[in-house]
């Protein structure tokens, strides 16, 4: 599998043309069905969720396009299903799409906008004798189907045009309940390819539409309404998921057959898979509606709001997208892939930092009590340009539990009674001496000296220093802090496989919080200037490197100058195989 990304992100990084642009720059040739024309995409996600990182890659795709070529995406709401359809949604969606640095102009369309023209050119195909209204219920048009070699049925494929246009428009006048009647296109009953045989291309739906309200008790299907859209809209290249491959036959239908001012070419490309992931709105409604998770943008999901909480950066996931390269048939990526997208860019451009997860007290025991002296650390040593912070060193620092071990194991260069010299990241170099333990025998005060002499860490006399250099928080000006650390959501790499409950997969260890955690005291003001920024969650948060533990983020929605709270965005170690 890393194979496979690897030989993608090689493609993606090679400017290599992929088989999408082989054939828009075919249409837009010389004696091209699309010469002389702009070439002009469209992004229609459904409003009835949150986008998620499979989205993304599709809108990566639809509005990349349109920029390597001059060229203009629309953005369209999919709003032709009243079912579980919301302004929330769409507003999330604009606002996931602006964060990752597209635009659509002036060209942003509802689908629900085009219902009259739908309504006309369904009219239009009736008195064509190319579609009637069907009565089959719909367990009668299950049993009805056929199968392979054997056609389809439908008793009322011959009813005539008037009374289909009767029915048709007492349908639009809302006389029949749900299920009564539908609309089919006639086209041919014992095609090998299902979506050519009668498809329905309206239905009844008695529930009021989030911008229509009552105004329409009919919708029409998606098959029939997106290609008349595109039409309308003077798109050439309707981009889509696989999916849809054995569905262009009748999308080609619908362009040849209705009176329509343009005819936009579909081409699919295979999905957006990931490892230890879901994808499904309907699954990703589910961890939400019941709990498993505390919202659409909770860090464990693959939402864009998820992602942007924890940490993701829009560079990272649109470098992730291109790299990954488009596919002709779906595949799986690892998530650790995505992940080394993200720590690329936060090694270039996150503000280091200290911060002591499971606190220690470290007493340098010939220090002076009461004082204190300043140390100037760099904010990036890959980047000398983002400057530097001052830091306090005192009598009493905070440590990790465990950069201490009273017995050692074997090449332990950590803090331990006569063991090594080690260095205070930025300040001295300490010999461990001991330790006091609690009633119960646990480490509650790590005992040290210091070399005056190594200020900085460099030893006046130049003499190698054989322990390790560790990070550190003093103890008379820190933050408390709280931290969250995800980790996949899902234990298995396929939850959505076959034979699977993708509940069963969940991991009982993809959320630990701590408390207690110490910060350098400049998180304060950093906060202070976040609590102040308007629609917090529409952006990211401060990211840092917390030296020797990861990559972290404030909480864009949880996190306040009160009250510090940081998401793990993703460890320093890279498990991916380059």
């Amino acid at each position: 599998m890393a194979e496979e990304v690897k030989t993608a992100a090689a493609e993606g990084e090679s400017g290599s043309k992929n088989f999408i642009d082989a054939f828009i720059e075919e249409d837009i040739a010389e004696g091209g069905r699309f010469q002389g024309q702009q070439v002009h995409t469209r992004f229609p996600p459904e409003p009835n969720g949150y986008l998620h990182i499979g989205h993304c890659k599709a809108l990566t795709i639809d509005f990349g396009t349109a920029e390597r070529y001059n060229g203009l995406c629309n953005l369209r709401m999919d709003d032709t299903n009243p079912t579980k359809e919301d302004e929330e949604f769409v507003e999330a969606i604009k606002q996931d799409i602006h964060w990752l640095g597209f635009d659509w102009g002036d060209r942003f369309f509802y689908g629900s906008d085009y219902f009259e023209e739908d309504y006309r050119q369904a009219v239009l195909l009736i008195k064509k004798g190319l579609a009637y209204v069907c009565q089959l219920t719909p367990e009668e048009f299950k049993q009805n189907r056929g199968d392979i070699g054997i056609p389809a049925v439908s008793p009322y494929r011959d009813r005539p045009v008037e009374e289909s246009l009767d029915l048709f428009a007492r349908m639009r006048a809302g006389e029949f309940p749900n299920g009564a009647m539908t609309l089919r296109a006639r086209i041919d009953l014992t095609s090998g390819n299902f979506n050519m045989r009668d498809p329905v291309i309206y239905r009844i739906n008695h529930m009021s539409h989030h911008r229509q309200g009552n105004k329409w008790c009919i919708y029409p299907m998606y098959d029939f309404a997106h290609p008349i859209q595109d039409a309308l809209e003077g798109i050439t290249h309707s981009l889509c998921s696989l999916e849809f491959e054995a569905h262009r036959p009748l999308y080609n239908w619908v362009i040849d057959h209705c009176e329509l001012p343009a005819r936009p070419r579909q081409i699919e490309f295979a999905r957006l898979g990931i490892d230890h992931t879901v994808m499904s709105k309907r699954k990703l409604r589910r961890l939400v509606e019941e709990h498993y998770v505390s919202g659409w943008d909770d860090p464990r999901m693959p939402t864009l709001c998820g992602l942007r909480r924890r940490g993701y950066t829009a560079a990272s996931i649109r470098n992730f997208c291109e790299r990954i390269g488009v596919a002709k048939s779906p595949n799986v990526i690892e998530y650790g892939f995505l992940e080394h997208c993200l720590r690329e860019d936060l090694n270039a451009h996150a503000e280091r930092t200290m911060a002591v997860l499971h606190p220690v007290k470290l007493t340098v025991t010939n220090y002076p009590e009461g004082q204190s002296e300043t140390f100037t650390v760099e904010n990036n040593p890959t980047d000398p340009t983002q400057g530097t912070h001052d830091i306090t060193f005192s009598r009493h620092l905070w440590i990790e539990e465990d950069d201490f071990m009273e017995v050692p194991v074997p090449k332990y260069k950590r803090l331990t009674p006569n063991g090594p010299e080690c260095r205070l990241k930025g300040a001295y170099l300490v010999t461990c001496t001991g330790c006091v333990k609690d009633e119960s025998g646990r480490v509650v005060e790590v005992l040290c000296t210091y070399d005056p002499d190594s200020r900085g860490g460099d030893p006046a006399d130049g003499r190698k220093v054989k322990g390790a250099t560790l990070h550190w928080v003093d103890a008379e000006n820190c933050l408390d802090a709280e931290v969250r650390l995800y980790d996949n959501l899902f234990l298995d790499a396929a939850p959505d496989g076959p034979d699977k409950d993708f509940l069963d997969c969940l991991n009982p260890d993809s959320l630990t919080v701590l408390t207690g955690c110490k910060v350098e005291p400049e998180m304060r003001r950093v906060a202070e200037v976040f609590d102040k920024q308007e629609n917090r969650t529409g952006a990211n948060a401060p990211t840092f490197q917390f030296m020797r533990v990861g990559y972290f983020c404030m909480d864009n929605r949880d996190c306040t100058a009160e009250h510090l709270v940081f998401d793990r965005s993703v460890s320093l170690k890279d498990s991916f195989k380059k």
